[in-house]
């Protein structure tokens, strides 16, 4: 029994987790299905926001910037003692869990393969692609939960050897980082015309000016005046914050 970690004896009927190469053939890259389903996963994500102190305020307004990083972790437990083949599919997978009974659990030096063999596949794949510049754009798949990104991270654990030295276990920590899937807004967010910004105001800087670089249109700068209660536009002071209202 491994505690704190899937029995690789117990033969649970689960969707194996899959993680495709999305930038090898054309889409059609390698499909890596894991031996063992992780026991768990993390998904975590964050927002940014910029603080706009105000002169005599106890607390700054906020501005949101945009989507933060999203993350996906999880562990991966890897044994390899077989019948010194690689394990494939169903029977393959069946073949091992069967070594483990027969065996005990016992680590025979005729019957291993090298651990590295399956955890190396998941490594490499933190290597740069010559054509993207970049390591490869994943797909992780496990039933109905989709991840697109990169391999930000991945720590391979060792933790059993043959009689040889070779490792036969191994736990791998993955981190994997979301990227965009191209249906964001082109715009981006802290310059998209419909959110309220907050501007400091330079030596030099006019209404018209202003206007134009957040919407686009010079005729917009009454919105900004109304905005901010100013009569006189030619009146603006330099390092004054102004409120620049979104255009609904």
């Amino acid at each position: 029994m491994y505690s704190g970690r899937r029995n690789p004896n117990q033969d649970i009927g689960l969707e194996k987790m899959t993680i495709v190469n999305l930038d090898a053939d054309n889409g059609n890259g390698e499909t890596l299905v894991v031996l063992y389903n992780p026991q768990s996963y993390v998904r975590k994500r964050s927002v940014e926001y910029q603080p706009v102190q105000e002169l005599g305020a106890e607390f700054p307004k906020l501005q949101y910037n945009g989507g933060g990083i999203e993350e996906l972790s999880f562990e991966l437990f890897f044994d390899s003692v077989s019948a010194g083949e690689e394990v494939k599919g169903k029977n393959g997978e069946e073949k091992l869990k069967n070594e483990f009974k027969q065996n005990q659990g016992k680590i025979l030096k005729e019957k291993t393969v090298d651990v590295r063999t399956y955890t190396q596949k998941i490594y490499d794949l933190m290597t740069i692609e010559k054509d993207a510049h970049r390591p490869p754009m994943l797909s992780i798949s496990w039933g109905s939960m989709e991840f697109t990104g990169f391999l930000s991270s991945c720590e391979q654990n060792f933790t059993k050897f043959s009689s040889n030295g070779n490792p036969v276990r191994a736990v791998l920590n993955c981190q994997f980082i979301r990227c965009s899937d191209g249906k964001e807004a082109a715009l981006n967010p802290k310059q998209s015309p419909d959110t309220t910004k907050y501007r400091t105001v330079r030596q030099g800087d006019s209404l018209w000016a202003m206007a134009q670089k957040e919407y686009g249109d010079a005729s917009q700068w009454r919105e900004i005046a109304a905005a901010n209660g100013i009569v006189n536009p030619r009146t603006l002071r330099s390092g004054e914050m102004l409120t620049v209202p979104g255009l609904v």
